[in-house]
């Protein structure tokens, strides 16, 4: 996310997705590893999930989890440093919902996600946006709830589009190529990264580390007496 004075100015104009684009896109992009000379991934985000505009869900059947912007206490999400880091498009990688309980039952894994940084030029945003489709069907809203993201590659630039089912078509894509790309082995293996171990589940490793190093130590104890 850039500052206010940069995010709310022009900005270069999309090209139009047309069907032969559509019809031709690759299910597959992107290098076998994230990690290579020169990458800036990954890239991690973390901050309040914020409601967006509503129309995700309502029009394009695809509900998202927006990440603040800097103007909406956003500061320190990341964004910003994204920003400086890629371009805007469409990227994939993994998310994270962290409840603000253990009590609550809302779906905590970390799951694939596919991501849009940008200005939507179909709904003309004035204003750039960091907009979260977590592939996995909740049910309830977690707004307000902290949301951890890491951003692993990059799909496609951002478009513009003649039509929303035009618009539907790319972005079911888009799901599809984001599911391939963290099929590699090489991505997978984020799915496991530290930066998703949230306090409480760091707290109950460390218990079951404590527990079972008492255990280990009774039983040493014991070989000994024997």
């Amino acid at each position: 996310m850039v500052a206010q004075s940069e995010s709310q100015s022009t900005h270069p104009p999309a090209l139009n997705s047309t069907a032969s684009y559509r019809i031709s896109r690759p299910l597959l992009v992107g290098p076998s590893s994230p990690i290579y000379p020169g990458s800036p991934y990954p890239i991690r985000l973390q901050g309040p999930v914020c409601k967006g505009f509503g129309r995700g869900g309502k029009d394009l059947g695809c509900p998202t989890a927006n990440l603040p912007d800097d103007d909406n206490g956003g500061i320190g999400t990341g964004v910003q440093e994204m920003r400086g880091k890629v371009d805007t498009g469409v990227f994939y990688g993994f998310a994270k919902v962290i409840p603000p309980s253990s009590n609550d039952h809302i779906d905590h894994s970390t799951l694939p996600m596919v991501m849009s940084l940008g200005w939507n030029p179909f709904y003309k945003n004035e204003r750039l946006t960091a907009e979260i489709h977590i592939l996995h069907e909740f049910e309830n809203d977690f707004y307000g709830y902290d949301m951890k993201v890491l951003v692993l590659g990059y799909i496609r630039p951002e478009l513009d589009y003649v039509s929303r089912e035009a618009l539907i078509e790319d972005i079911d894509t888009d799901k599809r190529v984001a599911l391939n790309c963290l099929a590699r082995p090489d991505y997978a293996r984020f799915a496991e990264d530290e930066f998703f171990v949230d306090d409480k589940s760091s707290g109950a490793q460390e218990s079951g580390r404590a527990v079972n190093g008492d255990a280990r130590k009774e039983e040493q104890e014991e070989m000994t007496k024997l």
